[in-house]
């Protein structure tokens, strides 16, 4: 039977905890070599493609240096933000919820009072 994992006796095999790939480390600085080397080549051949090419590639290029955007439907961002809310108020010492609580009913109020004015 295997060993169960958390046994205490630490690692079997393989790299110790927090050593880096090697493989993996050496092809990226391959590939930043690669990429420092030729970059003004790169640029050069950029500034010979037709307008719409040069959109097109530098729009495929914007995936790597820009962090990606994910769809998220309004009832998640309610229900995350609902979440952190509550995190942050099982946190706060009763003192400071009750503030809070106070200051949603002074809000309440004086948008009702407003709201009745019109």
């Amino acid at each position: 039977m295997g060993r169960k994992k958390g046994d205490g006796k630490g690692r079997l095999g393989g790299r110790t905890k927090g050593t880096p790939n090697r493989i993996s480390g050496t092809v990226k600085e391959w590939i930043q070599k690669v990429i420092d080397d030729n970059r003004q080549k790169f640029e050069d051949d950029l500034d010979d493609l037709e307008p719409g090419e040069r959109v097109r590639v530098i729009s495929n290029l914007l995936q790597y240096v820009t962090p990606k955007m994910q769809s998220v439907s309004p009832e998640e961002l309610l229900e995350a933000e609902y979440q952190k809310l509550t995190e942050l108020l099982d946190a706060a010492p009763d003192e400071v919820v009750n503030e809070i609580v106070e200051r949603i009913k002074r809000l309440t109020n004086d948008r009702r009072r407003e709201t009745t004015k019109d």
